[in-house]
């Protein structure tokens, strides 16, 4: 059972669109989309990625990038011809990679970023396996991105809820847009709220920032107007479990762009059963 964070209940979290200026909500609003877009504009951003290599005990060449590649005992090996190099960036400095190169064991979810010219190329550990993928400012899929469409801001998307932490964080097994892929995820808590009347609640992971959380999810809009598989919401709660759930501010993950991706699918307990008009939509690259 979950140990609630604050004696605030969902009824008393609620909160009406009124107490919201509507004009500078959809002026914050609009700041946080502009930011959104450009990062993900990024020369080497997710949009910049041009291949999907999954790596196993064969040596292999991998297009476009030098060497052979392959896996042993949970590290990451490339095997370079005389004349070939590539440069690895740290903190005290870039360090050349030549002849054979065995990488440091990569964590789950983490990764080992390479530069050859103005091609990044990112080694990583993704549900157990191993991938490449180069990544460059000149991939089509990113120099012709048109920016991302979503539902005009509305405040009656945004309603208070309360996360409520588990008295242990809770393993938690989801499937991903990758066949054979599947992610495991610490879940802290649950998202409790109250939309239209009824009582909801998402389980969430912990975000990619200290103190924020992560909610995967997908509406009766999924599939229609928004993408079908996943959408992402990230979330600040109050040292009081207090927290604001804007859906205005529902992202689409990689896998919404480009099949290169090994996203996440929700937990099976995060499928909304009414229609989130809110956040981004099925970007310009699917079709929609």
């Amino acid at each position: 059972m979950a140990t609630p964070s604050s004696p605030i209940t969902p009824a008393a979290a609620t909160v009406d669109a009124a107490d919201f200026d509507s004009e500078a909500f959809e002026a914050e609003w609009r700041q946080w989309h502009a930011e959104r877009v450009r990062r993900l504009a990024a020369p080497h951003g997710f949009l910049a990625v041009t291949a999907l290599h999954w790596l196993d005990g064969e040596p292999r060449p991998v297009t476009g990038i030098p060497g052979l590649w392959w896996t042993e005992r949970d590290t990451v090996k490339v095997r370079l011809q005389d004349g070939d190099s590539l440069s690895q960036p740290a903190p005290q400095g870039t360090r050349t990679i030549t002849g054979v190169h065995v990488f440091d064991p990569i964590p789950e979810r983490g990764d080992v970023q390479l530069e050859l010219g103005d091609t990044r190329i990112e080694i990583a550990k993704r549900g157990g396996r191993h991938i490449v993928r180069p990544r460059s400012p000149w991939s089509p899929l990113l120099r012709g991105f048109r920016g991302v469409p979503a539902y005009a801001a509305d405040p009656r998307w945004a309603v208070r809820g309360v996360f409520r932490r588990f008295d242990e964080p809770r393993p938690t097994t989801v499937g991903s847009v990758a066949d054979g892929i599947r992610h495991v995820y610490d879940a802290p808590g649950a998202v409790e709220f109250t939309l239209h009347g009824a009582v909801h609640s998402l389980t969430a992971f912990n975000g990619h920032r200290p103190g924020t959380l992560t909610v995967l999810f997908t509406d009766a809009t999924s599939g229609h107007s928004t993408y079908a598989a996943n959408r992402s919401l990230e979330l600040t709660p109050a040292p009081d479990g207090t927290v604001l759930v804007d859906f205005n501010r529902a992202v689409n993950l990689p896998c919404a762009f480009t099949d290169l991706a090994t996203c996440p699918l929700p937990p099976t307990e995060n499928r909304l059963p009414v229609a989130i008009e809110a956040g981004e939509t099925i970007p310009y690259e699917r079709g929609a």
